[in-house]
């Protein structure tokens, strides 16, 4: 079986996406044989501009399984996450991996997608090629971008206008052909729901290692003792998505100098941020650039707080944060400044969670005063959600979807 697997992000980048696939990719492999071979087509390490790593632009793996890997990443323009710089780094990454794949024959095309064009171009070689396409859809592109433009003051109800037929038949090209879809809310369901000739699952995102281990580890014996300054910690991207320019000063200013948000990332929205603490002087708010997840976890042990958070849009209101997994990985309180699916989640699964609707700094506040301070593992959430597993059961529906579209046979080394 030949398999070209597209991702705009893949190890070493910093991000859910690259975490997610460069585990499933792992997955797959060993669930191969070496008569098989996977292409991933990605990108060079470009989530954040203040985080340079270098990767190899071409590498190749052998698994134990005999399965051979080979990943080629396009080098891509730098970006700052805003919606026409990332429209040129896709261009960039669409024009080359077209010609990375004219040449080459796939039996399945596996194309993992957050913007959208990533599953555009996964159908464009799977339709050209005959080839069976397997989508696993990370966002809801269109929504969001939709409403994130209705929304914006420096753009016109022309755009918005213009945007909508051009998105809606992206979309139906690309889901239309797929034979099945991932999605990774359960949130997105009613969104497909015209797309009924694909089959579906639901394989979230999961806890990665480096957060199982804390399971197991003394974390808060590890903690400087600090009785005085409560520290709530966010580690992730800074983007009009996240809206942390919406929450933080306001909730930093009200809550004081016993407590301190300290804030880890970067993104299209940090100067936003910046400019809103400046502007309000604003004290107790640390701003730091992207680390390695190895210091993270460090920081992750000096905090007494997890916080997530999610602009007030109802495109949000369907998501999963991939952040829930790693917060829920570790004995701290977690801040979810959340609404629709992603509460429902939390209060399903995820004990120990202060939930508050977006933007609401007085509702976080409150709870903040009002709740007693407690902290304790997640045994259940740990068993259920390591990402291992979850990607070993999707790597197993990724060749049950080959094998049921064609008459192709091949024995799986499980």
């Amino acid at each position: 079986m030949k398999i070209l697997y597209l991702t705009f992000y893949f190890d070493p980048d910093l991000c859910a996406g690259s975490f997610r696939n460069t585990a499933l990719v792992k997955a797959l492999a060993h669930q191969l044989n070496r008569d098989d071979f996977i292409h991933v087509v990605t990108t060079q390490p470009n989530r954040y501009k203040s985080f340079q790593v270098t990767a190899p632009v071409r590498e190749e793996r052998t698994y134990e399984s005999g399965a051979r890997v080979l990943i080629e990443r396009i080098a891509v323009p730098s970006h700052a996450s805003g919606l026409m710089d990332q429209i040129r780094s896709f261009w960039s990454y669409y024009q080359t991996a077209r010609q990375l794949t004219r040449k080459r024959s796939y039996d399945l095309v596996v194309a993992s997608s957050s913007r959208l064009f990533t599953a555009f171009l996964g159908a464009q070689v799977a339709r050209r090629q005959n080839a069976t396409l397997f989508l696993d859809i990370r966002d809801l592109c269109r929504e969001t971008i939709l409403e994130m433009v209705k929304r914006g003051r420096k753009l016109t109800p022309l755009l918005r206008f213009g945007l909508e037929p051009v998105l809606a038949a992206v979309e139906q090209y690309a889901f239309s052909y797929a034979s099945h879809i991932n999605l990774v809310s359960e949130g997105f369901k009613p969104y497909f729901e015209s797309f009924r000739h694909a089959t579906y699952s639901y394989f979230t995102n999961g806890i990665d290692d480096e957060f199982l281990a804390l399971s197991w580890s003394t974390v808060s014996a590890e903690k400087p003792a600090n009785t005085t300054i409560k520290r709530i910690l966010y580690a992730g991207n800074i983007g009009q998505g996240q809206g942390l320019h919406t929450i933080i000063p306001e909730a930093a200013r009200r809550l004081g100098p016993t407590f301190q948000f300290v804030v880890i990332g970067d993104g299209g929205a940090k100067l936003l941020l910046e400019k809103v603490l400046r502007e309000e002087r604003i004290t107790n708010v640390a701003l730091l650039d992207p680390v390695g997840r190895n210091e993270l976890v460090d920081h992750y042990k000096a905090a007494d707080y997890l916080f997530v958070h999610l602009n007030d849009l109802d495109a949000f209101k369907r998501v999963l944060p991939s952040k829930l997994f790693d917060y829920g990985a570790t004995d701290k309180p977690i801040l979810a400044g959340v609404a629709g699916y992603a509460a429902q989640f939390i209060r399903q699964h995820i004990s120990n969670c202060i939930v508050f609707d977006p933007g609401d700094a007085d509702s976080l506040v409150t709870q903040l005063h009002t709740t007693p301070y407690s902290s304790g593992f997640r045994p259940d959430f740990i068993a259920q959600f390591q990402r291992k597993a979850i990607m070993q059961a999707m790597a197993r529906q990724i060749i049950q979807t080959k094998l049921a579209s064609t008459d192709y046979i091949k024995p799986i080394a499980i």
